[in-house]
């Protein structure tokens, strides 16, 4: 089982990002292996929203269909408890600019027992999380 961040789902898309080899090959492994995949609904507007950015609309919005109908990918949805716990992380962390995106999903990924997360953001192994790739 694995996290999915806002950057694996750039980096795959987004030719030119400079982790864009690294997360192609990552993705073919995950598809590969079968492994089970989660991300959150506040990771997908990040990617959604960077994605347009740095592409297109018309682009972000195609691979936002194709995620959102993926049959393999799980999509956490904190509630209200959840969004204080993470308020907490994000003070936790205020001296490390910590996203709250991050601490909502740190707060899901220990929730849901996710001990490992598909990202290049460092704020995931501070937070106790095991990076991948590493």
């Amino acid at each position: 089982m694995i996290y999915i961040d806002t950057g694996a789902f750039i980096a795959r898309h987004v030719v030119r990002d400079h982790h864009h080899e690294s997360a192609v090959g990552c993705w073919k492994e995950l598809e590969q292996t079968g492994t089970r995949c989660f991300t959150s609904n506040f990771v997908l507007d990040e990617a959604f929203t960077l994605l347009a950015r740095r592409t297109t609309y018309a682009f972000a919005a195609d691979r936002a269909r194709h995620i959102l109908a993926s049959s393999v990918l799980t999509i956490l949805r904190p509630g209200a408890e959840q969004d204080g716990r993470a308020v907490e992380l994000f003070e936790k962390y205020a001296d490390q600019a910590v996203s709250f995106t991050d601490c909502i999903s740190f707060v899901l990924m220990t929730e849901a027992k996710l001990k490992r997360a598909f990202t290049f953001d460092r704020h995931f192994q501070s937070a106790g999380f095991t990076l991948w790739p590493g």
